[in-house]
């Protein structure tokens, strides 16, 4: 059997630091190194910058370049920004030292949707390195698509999809917070809105492009709305307390029409404690088609530990996936690992890789 496989982790915040905690419960994984944006985490070992009890013998580095050359990653797994804009020299850095790369990124869901230069770009990089490359996590990655496209497997025809997502934001820190609007006037919420401050969801057209493109849908246009959700009692978490007629999170829907009719409607309401108000975290798909198809559970599945699995899951898929860009539709879907990773691994000469 083949040496432990190497992973490196770009990023040490709460994504990064969960994604650390999982590889070294894998059998068959080695966490090999770390890298961090923030000059402050520079030379710190790595189990006291992700909270561990005990020291790994491995510091955290802000060299990228660098580190990728000490520790020769078999996989990066990139858990350090959201959009395409951000995410793409690190991507690009890991693909020219020959390094297959899982991001996390939410626009690397569907990078073509954003800025498809660049996705043509990484893809012909990555064929030329013979790696390949792909992003993933809870939403957009798993939820409001490719558990839509899993499902409209046993559809002979659709008519419209509809997939909700609840969630509650309390657990996370006040970058999050802010990005919804939390603690918010609804005054200052709109204004927030026109200013770029207050995002919503980020990811809604590389959901729907994700399933357009799986079913065959050509997409004339996506609308985009984001609403204040109101509170009317006390909420509060670590970060933040929300009073009466204040902001407590965002409602964000995004409706894709084709022929001039609606036909995918997503929707992601995020806020602080919705049970205080009788609400309910949940998950929620709905096809209509032949046949219907129907899927609901509560709460909802843990964003934060859901990413990081499905980031960590995903290190076969894309060890053993053909050269280039994927998404998570084109690549066999990730179970969990709970026997040795080394096991899931193809011959590199086996002829179905390419």
């Amino acid at each position: 059997m083949r040496d432990s496989i190497r992973v490196l982790v770009l990023g040490t915040g709460q994504m990064g630091s969960g994604i650390i905690r999982l590889v070294l419960d894998k059998q068959g994984l080695k966490f090999a190194g770390a890298f961090a944006r923030r000059s402050s985490r520079a030379g710190l070992e790595v189990g006291q910058a992700v909270g561990l009890e005990r020291d790994l013998g491995i510091r955290v580095s802000t060299d990228l370049a660098k580190v990728i050359e000490q520790v020769q990653p078999h996989v990066a797994i990139q858990a350090t920004c959201s959009n395409i804009d951000d995410a793409m020299g690190e991507i690009t850095l890991l693909v020219r030292h020959g390094v297959p790369v899982i991001s996390i990124a939410e626009q690397m869901a569907y990078p073509a949707c954003s800025s498809p230069a660049f996705a043509e770009e990484i893809h012909w990089l990555a064929v030329s390195r013979d790696v390949a490359v792909v992003g993933t996590g809870i939403n957009p990655g798993f939820v409001l698509d490719l558990l839509v496209i899993t499902l409209s497997g046993v559809c002979a025809d659709i008519q419209s999809i509809s997939a909700e997502r609840v969630n509650d934001l309390s657990p996370y820190g006040p970058t999050v917070l802010a990005s919804q609007g939390v603690g918010l006037s609804p005054e200052a919420f709109e204004e927030a809105l026109e200013t770029g401050m207050v995002v919503g969801h980020i990811g809604f057209p590389e959901s729907i492009h994700l399933i357009a493109a799986a079913v065959g849908w050509d997409i004339e246009r996506i609308e985009e709305k984001r609403e204040a959700i109101i509170a009317g009692v006390v909420r509060e978490t670590p970060f933040v307390t929300v009073q009466p007629g204040q902001v407590a999170g965002c409602l964000h829907t995004a409706v894709a029409y084709r022929q001039g009719e609606p036909i995918i409607t997503l929707s992601h309401p995020q806020q602080i404690h919705p049970q205080l108000e009788d609400g309910e975290t949940c998950d929620r798909i709905e096809i209509k088609g032949t046949p219907d198809v129907r899927l609901s559970g509560s709460p909802e599945i843990p964003g934060g530990q859901g990413t990081c699995a499905l980031a960590v899951n995903m290190i076969p898929r894309i060890l053993n996936a053909a050269p280039g860009l994927h998404t998570v539709s084109d690549l066999p879907v990730p179970a969990a690992m709970l026997g040795d990773v080394r096991q899931l691994l193809r011959d590199p000469g086996q002829e179905d890789r390419t």
